[in-house]
């Protein structure tokens, strides 16, 4: 009987260990079919191959008609719920083991040591810790690491450092642990240390231990580190491991090496997968690259890999980063075949595609089609509401959220603090900054300080803004000192725009954008001497300033242009438009405004510059190529300027077409001969 018995439990381990659930059923079936009940010892033989198998069903019944159950029984229910994902039941199972009054080994602790950290459940966590200390098995190196791993993820890592310290023996599992604790707690710097450290005991390296490594490598773009980290692989052997080879490709491509990611990318085709593809993608869009972006995609796609929610993800926010509207509406269509368009992450990115691509009513639909949106898919419909200059659209958004019991964080308020700035809504701006600790206990960052400096200096409250930035608990980031600079220069106060240039010019050397403001300042106020100074003191520290460009696409084609750019295939035609709307625009009331030029010159060549700015000439494209009828979206690198926006208000009027200009600032939409700002941006 003994040896029948151990026969059987051999056979059955077999197909445990090669995952033959269908031969381990039948035998099972048989056993039943001819009455016999297997001992504890076959039985526990059973439970293992059906938990291994990831027959949790069947393991569950068997286990509940058990007349006896020992420690192995209860072990082998754990392990099961825990290696297949049902954390919550290895916890509950552990419980009633104890209640049952066995005694805990320690593959029962780390299995459900593991769950506990799945469940980020640091309390029950805890309480595990302690069992172990009471059980002496707290020393035992896989109960050790298990629970170093376990405060790690959990997110606690003194704790997790604490107890690493105590291990009196310490093995690679114990050492990855650590070391993927602090990458994934953004620790990276401790990250790199502790490999070094590992290196240096001469603890065996694995590929579980690069894969950590070179995370850390990646998210502080070391690419010195991360290469020796690839000499190293080379040399153990490593490089053919799926894992280690998407690791790599994401180190290289979030340093920007894009070649090296390539490269490593193609060493060999059989082990790439979706996570290859999707970290190759994501150095493309963060290169800016977007055109290479989407030809992995396509390589993706004819290989017959599915694309996964970060593939999507990363791409929708390169074609919003573009705002490749065309592009963007072709993976709408692939997320929606797909069902992807239920992940609340890729549903939130679509929200802000559309909305950086000037459709915001599309942002809207979107939105109202996810069954229960998360804080990340509130927060992209009110940044919508916010660059589009809806700001009171702005708030009644979040009051929403609010209603819906979603708890707004540090993104949230930003957002609503630019849509109250660029609507002048001054007072509601200034309770939101002062309410966000106080009431919804989110402590300001510098950028909120600097949105309400932005805020203020819109509206002409220099002085406030002033007496606000001595108040700060820090020096305000460049964002606040350009948004100061820029309101001197809008309302001309000098003394103030000196004092913001020179903080300015600390902050950032290289930015020419401080000069070119300070030089409008002092063309404003006519002293011209000062303005050559600064002109010879950029020339003489090769300083360019920043060419303005418009684009705007035209089918699946995007058209640059340049102020007086005379380089397009069409640009005959273009400039023939653009008289022609020049003497229509001028007989509706049009008045170049040629105060805004800073140069000291004839007012008929001031003229002509504000006539061939780039956004006037990518209208005028636009005109002469787009369908009557279907919206003109223009896009700008820098913030259009005031004459440009006076000229497409009455363009828009003339023609009768709606013209959408995204600046580097925010969205304008020009209806008959009015704008969506109100004329205040």
């Amino acid at each position: 009987m003994l040896k029948d018995s151990i026969a059987l439990a051999h056979v059955i381990k077999t197909y445990a260990q090669n995952k033959q659930l269908s031969g381990g059923k039948k035998l099972h079936g048989q056993l039943i079919c001819a009455g016999y009940q297997p001992c504890i010892f076959v039985a526990n033989h059973l439970l293992n191959m059906y938990s291994k198998c990831g027959e949790l069903n069947y393991a569950t019944a068997l286990f509940d008609k058990m007349p006896q159950r020992n420690i192995v029984s209860w072990t082998a229910m754990i392990s099961g719920f825990s290696q297949n994902g049902y954390f919550a039941e290895a916890l509950k199972t552990f419980s009633l083991m104890r209640i049952a009054g066995e005694k805990p080994t320690q593959f029962a602790f780390s299995s459900v040591i593991q769950a506990s950290a799945a469940l980020q459940s640091i309390e029950f966590g805890k309480q595990l810790h302690s069992l172990t200390v009471k059980s002496g098995l707290n020393c035992e190196l896989f109960v050790g690491s298990n629970l170093a791993d376990m405060y790690s993820k959990c997110g606690s890592l003194i704790d997790a450092c604490k107890f690493f310290d105590e291990m009196p023996s310490k093995d690679e599992v114990s050492w990855t642990a650590m070391i993927d604790g602090y990458t994934k707690n953004g620790n990276f710097n401790e990250a790199l240390l502790a490999f070094k450290q590992m290196v240096d005991e001469g603890i065996t390296i694995d590929q579980y231990v690069f894969c950590s490594t070179l995370g850390a490598c990646a998210a502080m773009k070391n690419l010195a580190l991360g290469k020796s980290l690839h000499s190293c692989i080379v040399k153990l052997g490593f490089v053919s491991d799926i894992f280690v080879g998407n690791a790599l490709t994401d180190m290289y491509s979030k340093a920007g090496d894009m070649e090296s990611a390539s490269y490593v990318f193609g060493i060999d085709s059989e082990c790439r997968n979706v996570v290859s593809y999707t970290s190759l993608i994501d150095g493309y869009v963060e290169m800016e690259q977007i055109e290479k972006a989407l030809s992995v995609f396509v390589e993706l796609k004819r290989q017959g890999i599915e694309p996964n929610e970060f593939t999507f993800s990363s791409l929708i926010k390169a074609c919003a980063g573009h705002a490749a509207l065309e592009q963007g509406r072709a993976l709408h269509a692939q997320v929606t075949k797909t069902l992807f368009d239920k992940d609340p992450f890729v549903s939130s990115i679509l929200v802000d595609m559309y909305g950086k691509c000037g459709l915001f009513e599309s942002s809207i639909q979107v939105f109202d089609e996810i069954r229960n949106p998360t804080a990340i898919s509130w927060n992209s419909l009110v940044s919508v509401f916010a660059q589009h200059g809806l700001g009171e659209e702005a708030i009644r958004i979040f009051d929403k959220m609010i209603c819906k019991g979603v708890k707004p964080n540090e993104i949230t308020f930003v957002s609503l603090l630019i849509g109250c700035s660029h609507n002048g809504l001054i007072e509601e701006g200034l309770n939101f900054f002062y309410s966000m600790e106080k009431t919804y206990g989110v402590k300001p960052r510098a950028e909120h300080y600097s949105c309400v400096i932005d805020l203020l200096g819109r509206a002409g409250r220099l002085k406030e803004a002033e007496e606000f930035i001595g108040k700060m608990p820090f020096e305000p980031n460049a964002f606040g000192w350009c948004s100061f600079l820029g309101a001197c220069r809008t309302y001309g106060d000098k003394e103030r725009g000196e004092f913001a240039a020179e903080k300015l010019m600390k902050l950032e050397p290289e930015n020419s954008g401080t000069h070119v403001l300070l030089s409008n300042i002092y063309a404003s106020a006519g002293q011209w001497e000062d303005v050559r100074s600064l002109r010879k003191m950029m020339r003489d520290g090769k300083m360019k300033k920043l060419p303005g460009y418009s684009w705007v696409d035209v089918g699946n084609k995007t058209h640059v242009f340049g102020a007086e750019d005379w380089s397009h295939p069409q640009q005959r035609e273009i400039y023939e438009k653009l008289d022609s709307l020049l003497d229509q625009i001028r007989e509706a009331g049009y008045v170049p405004q040629t105060e805004s030029v800073p140069c000291n010159m004839e007012e008929s060549l001031k003229e002509r510059l504000l006539h061939h700015h780039s956004e006037r000439i990518a209208v005028a494209f636009a005109l002469i190529s787009m369908p009557i009828g279907k919206p003109i979206i223009v896009k700008k690198n820098i913030r259009v300027c005031i004459d440009c926006h006076s000229a497409i208000k009455f363009i828009s009027k003339v023609v009768g077409r709606k013209i959408i200009v995204r600046d580097n600032t925010r969205f304008h939409h020009f209806v008959d001969g009015s704008c969506s700002c109100g004329d205040y941006w």
